[in-house]
């Protein structure tokens, strides 16, 4: 466990929730997503939100990214309450400071795997170098290989390492090993846990899958839209440990 997580300083803080909820109207059913959701995440944090499917995870992280509103309540971001922002502030806001990895990669078949990192790089404000960020997932040896050219896995490891090039404080993963095996999922958990450990981004992993749960700081279950617990890990596991 990090030293920083014992005594949390008000600059460690880096979202704060508070009250937050979502109601999405079906025709003539309202559905509620998030049911009034409160946390702080801090920096340099790995977070594993566990849930089934309905549970309201990606909900929580898609307002936390930016990527969709709230109903009511607050998403703290840094001090700036982003369900305020304007439109063009949250365009800013997802450029800057907010990476996103999602369970399909959406990477571009036209282009080597250093050119699909180097798309996000061209408009960051700090970016790192391609070949810097794939070297970090592993993929050192592919910066000219195409997508159709690399597993589902080596596939993934870009799309992560185009998600970091930007440098940004916060990565967001919403079920990245829920495409991929076992094998191929726990060498996705290292890529991203290696982020987290040697460039301090604050990174949230959204996943139906318990086993995931031990390589984190803290472990937040999310049921029928609720917060049902918090627990921390004393001994977090390193992603080959994890069996699933």
């Amino acid at each position: 466990m990090n030293g920083h997580m014992t005594e949390v300083q008000a600059e460690d803080i880096v979202f704060n929730v508070k009250g937050l909820t979502k109601v999405y109207q079906m025709g003539e059913v309202k559905v509620h997503a998030l049911r009034g959701v409160d946390m702080e995440i801090y920096s340099r944090e790995l977070i594993v939100m566990l849930g089934p499917s309905g549970s309201g995870k990606s909900t929580l992280l898609n307002i936390i990214g930016g990527l969709d509103t709230a109903t009511s309540g607050q998403v703290i971001y840094r001090g700036k309450d982003i369900t305020k922002a304007t439109e063009q502030e949250l365009t800013e806001y997802r450029r800057f400071h907010v990476g996103f990895v999602f369970q399909f990669y959406n990477l571009i078949p036209s282009l080597t795997a250093r050119e699909n990192v180097a798309v996000v790089t061209d408009i960051a404000k700090r970016p790192m170098k391609p070949e810097d960020a794939l070297a970090i997932v592993g993929l050192g040896e592919r910066l000219d290989h195409f997508p159709s050219q690399l597993s589902g896995g080596e596939q993934q490891r870009v799309a992560i390492a185009r998600a970091i090039s930007k440098n940004p404080e916060v990565l967001l993963c919403d079920e990245p090993t829920g495409a991929l095996d076992s094998a191929t999922g726990i060498v996705v958990l290292e890529a991203l846990e290696r982020v987290n450990r040697e460039l301090g981004t604050t990174t949230v992993v959204i996943t139906h899958n318990v086993d995931i749960a031990g390589m984190a700081d803290r472990v937040v279950h999310l049921s029928n839209g609720l917060i049902s617990e918090i627990t921390r890990n004393i001994v977090k596991k390193p992603p080959g440990q994890l069996r699933w």
